[in-house]
């Protein structure tokens, strides 16, 4: 009898690895092969995803908000945390593919009535045993277990990946509000040296009214100016305060004075970055690859949704000691097994297996969905980027000459005044345009660097943050595992510190 049980659980075993997935096949590109040719001039600037963001931000006192972002920012600490939430959900469903061995030990004693014994006289019954044995165990015969794991396993790679997606995010909104914060202060600065020279101008042209040279007019459209500089100073002011606490919220914590910045002009530019020649290098962003394994994840849960057609069959195997006294519950002759196979068939149940399967299908249709939708908004971003990166170049150059030729306009309309050719109006017109044109010249330039750290954070940048592949970290038989649940996985920068593991396809 034992040699049969055995034998059957042999061939039960040896079923126990099919599955009923579909095959999986990656959507095609729902976008154009290759960048549109207007937005992707030539380089041979490094991918994106090859560069890391310290060899990218090369600005040291930005490089050390990121890490305080990196380490104390709480939204990336909740991404962080997820992962390793669903890395013990998906040890709770691969461990059903496992029997449960447990012991069970038990003593009783009762008082039989005399009306139930044969003689007719009451006694007192004890009874003892110990038990080694298996709790009920699906065997998985058609993959509805196996299935339900690959989807855990997928989700957490999708939540891998969502982490990924969250870190160049935040380090993309570190590095705008950091240059947003170089602009103000910029602006800052220059609406001072603006109040500055006007302030001077008005006192000038004061005295020379009380001398009986300049007119009242002169002397109000100078203030005028000096009033419209106090304007812009206060506004900065603010505008600064702000940025600073949107910086120290990212960061997590108060940034120390040294991290601080003087202006736009202090700031060491990003690297460059090229698109390559196709645009399959959107397939290595971590929001494409997290929709990716999404998709996967639904494609395993028809599976076992097909499986749930088929009879499920467990099993409950035991073997111990029964014996009617303490004393002599290990000795010879008290050995007992248990042997109780269950089989549950579905015969009728109202077409929920058949609209079961059919929810798969349709989630699987969704995750399709989502996956081309996120490639074609990942080409749309890339595209707008690379079209204004030639753009923003050619609209600086032009707005640093425009301020060269009013700077020289001033200097004239200022000559011009002095010398008594002119009214001050030639001035204040000079002035203002001087100024306007100076604004737009920081704006034009905020607006190509945030350009830069956007085509970066498109383009899949962040090259820290990939897990990498480690066999050590590969079960038996090839089986992909998340990381030990003890593992600490947050690292001092706040990085994922698990490892990106093969996916067995199983």
């Amino acid at each position: 009898m034992k040699r049969n049980i055995l034998i059957f659980l042999g061939m039960m075993l040896a079923l126990n690895g099919c599955t009923l997935i579909p095959k999986y096949e990656r959507p095609e590109l729902s976008v154009p092969a290759a960048w549109p040719e207007k937005a992707a001039s030539p380089t041979t600037a490094p991918l994106a995803p090859d560069i890391g963001w310290r060899e990218f931000f090369k600005d040291t006192r930005l490089q050390g908000v990121i890490e305080s972002a990196l380490a104390n920012n709480r939204d990336l600490r909740v991404a962080a945390l997820n992962v390793e939430k669903v890395s013990a959900l998906y040890r709770i469903q691969r461990s059903e593919l496992y029997p449960g061995v447990g012991v069970l030990a038990v003593g009783e004693k009762y008082r039989l009535p005399g009306k139930m014994a044969e003689d007719g006289r009451a006694e007192t019954i004890e009874q003892y045993s110990v038990n080694l044995g298996f709790a009920s165990w699906e065997l998985d015969l058609f993959g509805r277990i196996r299935s339900l794991k690959q989807r855990a396993l997928n989700q957490f790679f999708a939540t891998e990946q969502a982490h990924c997606a969250a870190r160049i995010s935040l380090i993309g909104a570190v590095a705008n509000t950091y240059l947003v914060l170089a602009a103000d202060l910029e602006n800052l600065h220059l609406a001072r040296a603006t109040f500055d020279a006007q302030k001077a101008s008005y006192e000038l042209i004061a005295r020379s009214r009380e001398l009986g040279v300049a007119s009242d007019l002169d002397l109000r459209q100078a203030q005028s100016q000096v009033e419209a500089a106090r304007v812009d100073m206060a506004r900065y002011a603010g505008l600064i305060e702000v940025d600073l606490n949107a910086l120290n919220l990212l960061a997590g914590t108060p940034l120390p004075p040294d991290l601080m910045l003087e202006g736009l002009g202090s700031v060491a530019e990003p690297g460059d970055v090229g698109p390559g020649l196709s645009s399959e290098v959107l397939l290595r962003r971590p929001d494409i690859l997290m929709a990716e394994h999404q998709l996967k994840a639904a494609n395993a849960n028809i599976g076992a949704a097909r499986a749930a057609f088929f009879p499920r069959i467990s099993l409950t195997l035991g073997g111990g000691s029964l014996s009617p006294d303490l004393s002599g519950l290990f000795g010879s002759g008290t050995g007992t097994w248990t042997f109780a196979p269950q089989i549950i068939a579905p015969l009728f149940a109202g077409g929920l297996q058949l609209a079961n399967l059919k929810v798969t299908k349709v989630e699987r249709a969704i995750a399709v969905a989502f996956y081309e939708k996120a490639i074609q908004t990942a080409f749309r971003e890339v595209s707008d980027s690379l079209a204004l990166r030639t753009s923003l170049a050619a609209q600086q150059e032009a707005a640093q000459a425009l301020v060269g030729a009013l700077e020289e306009t001033h200097r004239l309309s200022n000559a011009r005044y002095e010398a008594g050719v002119d009214g001050y109006l030639g001035v204040l017109v000079a002035q203002r345009s001087l100024y306007a044109a100076q604004q737009g010249l920081v704006a034009v330039r905020l607006t190509r660097l945030v350009n830069q750290v956007t085509l970066y954070k498109v383009l899949g940048g962040d090259d820290d943050s990939r897990p990498e592949d480690a066999p050590d970290r590969i079960g038996h038989a090839g089986e992909s595992r998340p990381p030990d649940p003890h593992h600490p996985g947050l690292a001092q920068d706040g990085s994922w510190r698990s490892l990106r593991f093969r996916d067995s396809g199983r």
